[in-house]
């Protein structure tokens, strides 16, 4: 909520600075979001007069000005405004001031051949208002040299974000009780006297929904003459964000902002029979002031007439019944709605409102008269008109709530000695009632105050959030302090690993558009799709984290990155057997772009490939502590990867622990990534878990006795996997053969056709005594035998 702090003075009486009210705001819980003085961007204007006005003699809408400053010789200044004459007083940019509604830099220029020494500016140039037909004209009085800023009295704006639970201080007048309970100026609310009607009230007023409408006011005002606002309204709507319509539509606006309190005023000659707050009907539509169309059903609440819907009641008002500058009888409304009523109403039609806002917390109940009066004060004193009698339908909330409190609980609940007599003042100058023996009447207004515990937090707060000293909860003996739990401890091990291996960790959505969550899908029993997203693009809940990581390295990408690298520690989210939900840690990673620059060495840039993404994975893999010398590969990565280009790494046939590989080039192309670009996801929960781990690590236990190494070749068909003759050979003694890799795959001259021959490194690892001979031979020929069970055949 943004106002003025020359709209505050308006209701409180202070001396104190703009920076101290902040200070003090965020002290009592209103916290500020930012203070702005608009005189900051008026810097180098200043009052001026002009002396002369020639024509161009270049040009025929533009003239040549002589302007006064007030300090030293005039200065000549070029000019297209139609009332840019001799004796005007306006004012002036100096070379080197902002324009703010632009942004663009004054400077001394020629405009066509002439010489032009700053600008004469409009309303809307220095975001005073819409107008720009010509310049601004000021009063004859208006002192020449002086800087804009202090002649215009600019005053410093406030933005204040209002929590939910305070609607008493979505006006400034609830502010500014706030601020003098706390010490800063003396209240001074302001309500307008009554104005008795001078006939009766022509329009039959009534409420036919006493649930969502408990009380429905109006009274005419017939006689009006509908024309700007006054100057100081607009300044305060201005800094508050509102743009100035009409006086009875700035009227209604000013007393919505300043008590808090929406009204509406109708055009009288546009309504039709009663006025009446009732049901809407199933089907029924409105055309909102918002120049959306809306369909009614039978909860929701409405003000109508006998031909038909005017307002969506408490939220937006219709824009055929609305006031124009025609106008000139008028039928004002104040009503009080059922707050759970409008938060319903609103979020099924998917309208935000300030009427809304206001009323689904809770506007003051009692302020309906006094709400009425201001506003017939303001039309009858600057549009004039002879006012009805007001009618009232219903009534709204009138018994107030009143507590039992303990002063005692500002110590015990909000950690802070204070005195009782502070309390008890406290709570006064905030409006509620204390009687001897502690039982507080809190205002209608007061919606949030529901028992001791808020008391106790109006209290602490004035007294001042800043005052109360930190002070850790007591550990309750025998409770063993926060540990990690094993799933937590395995994340944060791969998380480290991965940005240890030049990974950049990226957070990303789990939220994703429905068609690229459908293309991650692979059947896993559906979407689990949002009934009420964010946003229509953030409607399904991803079930891949590859999605995520192909945005950003898109984004990446857009900005000039050459090489991306990325990894995501995170969860995808699949629908479970009956629809239950089913969430899995996971690990993606993304590579796309340069894997090594170009060089003089290297030559051209190298692109990384599916081994690059395959390496990633099995490191993952291992330092999340799966049994990576027990992984197969195998295919079937999913129609998002290229197939020749991908794997999976498995334990058995069935039990998929990650799949890496190429992306397929119809997955980059619906997401708009150029490619190649490569992708490993590592589930980090089909992982098993390890039986009997304990905290601390093995001894380090190295063998006393040093490995023997042979190498092999075998003969085998060209389409056996050489993971498959590694793991044969491993498994031909597993106490004693320790590792077992390929270091060459040759196909070629003495190599069969349909064959190749892998050579293979194995290492023996001796245990209590050394090798001898034989020992090494029947270990051989254990080699020779596993891969002869595959087809392979010893090289000479």
């Amino acid at each position: 909520m943004k106002f003025s702090l020359e709209w505050l003075k308006a209701f409180l009486d202070t001396d104190a600075s703009a920076p101290e009210i902040a200070a003090k705001l965020n002290a009592i819980g209103l916290e500020v979001e930012g203070l702005e003085d608009p005189a900051d961007r008026l810097q180098g204007f200043r009052v001026a007069e002009v002396l002369t006005a020639k024509p161009h003699p270049d040009a025929d809408k533009l003239q040549v000005l002589t302007v006064d400053t007030g300090e030293g010789d005039p200065l000549q200044v070029v000019c297209g405004a139609p009332n840019a004459r001799a004796g005007v007083k306006g004012v002036l940019g100096l070379p080197g001031a902002v324009v703010p509604a632009n942004g663009m830099q004054l400077r001394k220029s020629a405009i066509r051949g002439v010489e032009s020494n700053g600008m004469m500016c409009s309303v809307r140039e220095l975001e005073l208002g819409d107008e720009h037909d010509g310049i601004i004209e000021l009063p004859a009085d208006a002192p020449v040299g002086t800087a804009f800023a202090d002649y215009h009295g600019a005053s410093p704006v406030f933005d204040v974000a209002i929590t939910p639970n305070r609607p008493d201080c979505m006006g400034v007048e609830g502010i500014a009780r706030d601020l003098a309970a706390a010490g800063m100026g003396t209240f001074k609310p302001w309500r307008a006297d009554h104005v008795e009607g001078s006939f009766p009230c022509p329009v039959e007023i009534r409420t036919d929904d006493p649930a969502g409408c408990p009380a429905f006011y109006g009274r005419v005002i017939r006689g009006v003459k509908n024309g700007a606002s006054p100057d100081w309204m607009q300044a305060r709507l201005i800094a508050a964000g509102q743009r100035p319509i009409s006086a009875l539509v700035d009227f209604t606006n000013y007393l919505s902002l300043g008590f808090g309190r929406p009204a509406h005023v109708y055009d009288l000659a546009k309504l039709t029979g009663a006025v009446v707050a009732r049901r809407a009907k199933n089907g029924e539509t409105v055309a909102a002031l918002n120049e959306k169309t809306y369909t009614l059903d039978d909860t929701m609440t409405v003000i109508a007439d006998d031909a038909g819907v005017h307002d969506i009641g408490g939220i937006m008002g219709g824009e055929h019944s609305g006031v124009t500058p025609e106008t000139t009888d008028v039928l004002l409304e104040i009503a009080y709605f059922d707050p759970e009523r409008i938060g319903a109403t609103g979020r099924k039609l998917g309208i935000a409102s300030d009427a809304r806002t206001r009323f689904e917390r809770g506007v003051d109940p009692a302020f309906l008269d006094a709400g009425l009066d201001v506003l017939t004060n303001l039309i009858l004193r600057f549009c004039g008109g002879e006012p009805s009698e007001v009618v009232r339908a219903g009534s709204p909330p009138a018994e107030p709530q009143v507590v039992s409190y303990d002063p005692g609980l500002a110590r015990k609940l909000g950690g802070v000695e204070i005195p009782d007599a502070e309390q008890r003042a406290t709570l006064e100058r905030l409006d509620f009632a204390v009687s001897g023996d502690w039982q507080v009447t809190v205002p209608l207004r007061r919606h949030d105050v529901e028992g001791p515990a808020d008391l106790v937090e109006e209290v602490v707060r004035i007294h001042g959030l800043d005052k109360v000293p930190s002070a850790p909860l007591p550990r309750v003996d025998g409770v063993a302090r926060p540990t990690a739990t094993p799933e937590q401890a395995r994340e944060r091990k791969v998380r480290r690993a991965a940005a240890a291996r030049g990974l950049s960790e990226a957070v990303t959505w789990s939220f994703l558009p429905p068609a690229d969550a459908d293309h991650f899908a692979d059947g896993n029993g559906g979407l689990w799709v949002l009934d009420n997203p964010i946003s229509e693009d953030m409607k399904a809940m991803r079930p891949s984290l590859i999605p995520g990581l192909l945005a950003a390295a898109r984004r990446n990408a857009d900005r000039g990155a050459d090489s991306i690298r990325l990894f995501e520690v995170g969860r995808r989210y699949l629908r479970g057997t009956g629809g239950t939900s089913d969430e899995r840690a996971t690990v993606g990673v993304l590579l796309a772009g340069e894997r090594t620059p170009r060089g003089w060495a290297s030559g051209k840039a190298r692109s990384f490939d599916a081994y690059d993404a395959k390496a990633e994975a099995l490191a993952l893999l291992e330092a999340a502590g799966a049994p990576v010398g027990n992984l197969q590969v195998f295919g079937e990565a999913g129609p998002q990867f290229h197939p020749g280009q991908s794997g999976t790494l498995r334990l058995g046939p069935k039990t998929v622990l990650a799949r890496f590989g190429a992306l397929h080039p119809s997955t980059l192309k619906a997401f708009d990534v150029a490619g190649p670009a490569m992708a490993a996801e590592v589930y980090l929960d089909a992982i098993p878990a390890k039986k009997n781990a304990g905290f601390a690590r093995p001894a380090y236990d190295p063998p006393a006795l040093q490995a023997v190494r042979r190498d092999f070749a075998f003969l085998v068909d060209a389409g056996l996997a050489a993971a498959d003759l590694v793991r044969a050979v491993r498994g031909a003694d597993k106490a004693q053969i320790v590792e077992a890799r390929v270091f060459d795959d040759f196909r070629g001259a003495g190599v069969p056709e349909g064959k190749k021959s892998l050579a293979i490194e194995v290492t023996f690892q001796p245990g209590e005594k050394t090798y001898t001979d034989a020992d090494i031979k029947a270990l051989s020929d254990k080699v020779v035998a596993a891969a002869t069970r595959l087809g392979g055949e010893l090289r000479g």
